[in-house]
C-alpha cells in the first residue's frame, strides 16, 4: 500500500463512519463490520489468511516459514466514540497493513507468522467497559461484561457478538481466543492524544508506558430536593457537592503535577437530574463520572484512596450520600524496554525521527503488557487530540509509522 492506497482506505473508512459533525463507527454493528470488510479486502489482495475468533475479532496472518515459531502480532481497533474522528484506532490497523504490504512488495519472507489484529469495541462508550475485544482475546473479559447493554441499542454484549458472527458462550475467563501458538511481541500504532509530537516537530513517538485507570461511569450523589428559599445551613445540595468534588480533584491534580507525579483525572459526565431539575429547586440528585489514571500501580491506588477521602469529606460537609455504582479498571501497560530500543533503531533505519513519550490514554496494547507479553506502541503525530471530529493526523506520518514497523519486522521477523 503506497501513500495513495493508504489515503484511499482512510477515505473509505471515513465514508463508512460519516456522522456529522464527526465519525461514528459503532462497536459490534454494521459500521465496524464494514471497516473489517475493508481490511479483509486488502488482506486478500495481499494473500493473507483471514480468521475470526469467538468475540468476532479479526486476524489477518502472513504465514512464516516456521508456523510454530513465536508470531509477531500487530493491531488496534476500528470502533470510534460517537461523533469522534477517523483515525483513533483505525490508523493502527492501516499502518500494520501498510507495513506488511511494503515487505511483500520487496520480496521479504518472514521466518515466523506476522498477524494483524482488528479488535472489537476498544471504546468504553458503548458498553461502559473499554478494551472489550482484546480482553476477550486474552481470556480476561469479566463474565458479567457479556450482560452489559449497549448504550444506544439496549441489547447485551452477548447479543451484539452473536449478531457479528461470534459465540459469546465460548468467551470464558482464562480461555485465550488468539490464534494458537506463542506470541513474540505485540505492537500497536495509535494517534497521539495530546499535541506533544506536534510541539516537538516529530512525527512518531516511541511509547514508554500506558497509564492504568479506574472508572466509575455514573456516581450518584443523593441529597434532598428543596425550595430555593431554604437557608444554606438546612440544605443538602447535591449539585454543590458535585462542584466541591470536582474542585478538590482538580486541586489534587495540581498538587501531583507540582510534585512531578504524572496522572490525570477527568469528569466527563456532570449533571443534575433532567427529569426533576428546575430553576427554583435545590438539587437533591446529581450524577457524575470519573476517570482516574496514573503510570504506577501504587500511585494509582493512592489516588483512588485520596478520591474516597474527598467523597467522605464532602459527604460530611454537605450532608449527602454517594452511590458509586460499578467500578471498572484498565491495567497499566509498561512498554518493553527492549522493544522501545528496537523500534527506535528501526525508525532510524527508516529515516523517521522519533521521541520517547508516555501515552496519555489506555489502548489495547495495555492488556497485552499486563499479561506479560512484550509490548511496543508507536504514537503518531496528531494536532487536535482524539475523541472529537477534529483529529488531524497527516497520512505521511502514518506512513512513517508503517515504515518503522516494516524496518522492525525486516530485522526481527
Amino acid at each position: 500500500m503506497n501513500l495513495a492506497a493508504v489515503q484511499a482506505m482512510l477515505d473509505a473508512l471515513a465514508a463508512i463512519g460519516a456522522d456529522p459533525p464527526g465519525i461514528t463507527r459503532h462497536a459490534f454493528d454494521e459500521r465496524e463490520n464494514a471497516a473489517h470488510a475493508l481490511a479483509i479486502a486488502e488482506a486478500e489482495h495481499l494473500g493473507l489468511e483471514v480468521t475470526r475468533d469467538a468475540a468476532a475479532n479479526l486476524y489477518l496472518t502472513w504465514p512464516g516459514a516456521d508456523r510454530a515459531a513465536p508470531r509477531t502480532l500487530l493491531g488496534s481497533h476500528f470502533d470510534s466514540v460517537r461523533h469522534g474522528g477517523n483515525f483513533d484506532g483505525a490508523a493502527g490497523v492501516v499502518a500494520a497493513l501498510a507495513a506488511v504490504s511494503a515487505l511483500k512488495a520487496e520480496g521479504f519472507a518472514p521466518r515466523a507468522d506476522i498477524t494483524i489484529a482488528a479488535f472489537r469495541c476498544e471504546e468504553a462508550v458503548w458498553f461502559g467497559l473499554g478494551l472489550i475485544g482484546s480482553r476477550a482475546a486474552l481470556g480476561i473479559l469479566p463474565p458479567e461484561a457479556l450482560d452489559r447493554r449497549r448504550a444506544d441499542t439496549g441489547l447485551t454484549l452477548a447479543e451484539h457478538i452473536a449478531r457479528c458472527g461470534g459465540d459469546a458462550a465460548a468467551i470464558t475467563p482464562g480461555t485465550r481466543l488468539l490464534p494458537p501458538g506463542p506470541i513474540r511481541c505485540f505492537l500497536e500504532a495509535h494517534i497521539e492524544q495530546a499535541p506533544s509530537l506536534l510541539e516537538a516537530g516529530v512525527p512518531i513517538g516511541i511509547c514508554t508506558g500506558i497509564p492504568g485507570n479506574i472508572r466509575h461511569a455514573a456516581i450518584r450523589i443523593v441529597g434532598e430536593d428543596a425550595h430555593v428559599g431554604l437557608p444554606r445551613r438546612f440544605r443538602h445540595d447535591a449539585a454543590l457537592a458535585g462542584a466541591e468534588i470536582f474542585t478538590a480533584l482538580d486541586a489534587l491534580w495540581a498538587e501531583e503535577d507540582a510534585a512531578g507525579r504524572a496522572m490525570a483525572v477527568t469528569i466527563g459526565r456532570f449533571h443534575t437530574d433532567v427529569a426533576t431539575h428546575e430553576i427554583t429547586v435545590v438539587a437533591g440528585g446529581f450524577t457524575f463520572s470519573i476517570d482516574l489514571r496514573a503510570y504506577d500501580a501504587d500511585h494509582l491506588a493512592t489516588l483512588e484512596r485520596r478520591f474516597h477521602d474527598i467523597l467522605a469529606t464532602t459527604a460530611a460537609r454537605r450532608g449527602v450520600a454517594f452511590d458509586l455504582g460499578p467500578r471498572n479498571a484498565a491495567p497499566l501497560g509498561p512498554c518493553d524496554a527492549g522493544l522501545q530500543a528496537a523500534l527506535a533503531a528501526a525508525a532510524a533505519r527508516a529515516g523517521v525521527a522519533t521521541l520517547p513519550l508516555g501515552s496519555p490514554a489506555s489502548h489495547d496494547a495495555a492488556n497485552f503488557a499486563a499479561q506479560g507479553i512484550p509490548t511496543g506502541l508507536l504514537l503518531i503525530r496528531n494536532a487536535n487530540g482524539s475523541h472529537n471530529p477534529h483529529e488531524a493526523m497527516d497520512t505521511p506520518d502514518l506512513m512513517a509509522a508503517a515504515a518503522t514497523f516494516a524496518a522492525f519486522l525486516r530485522a526481527t521477523a
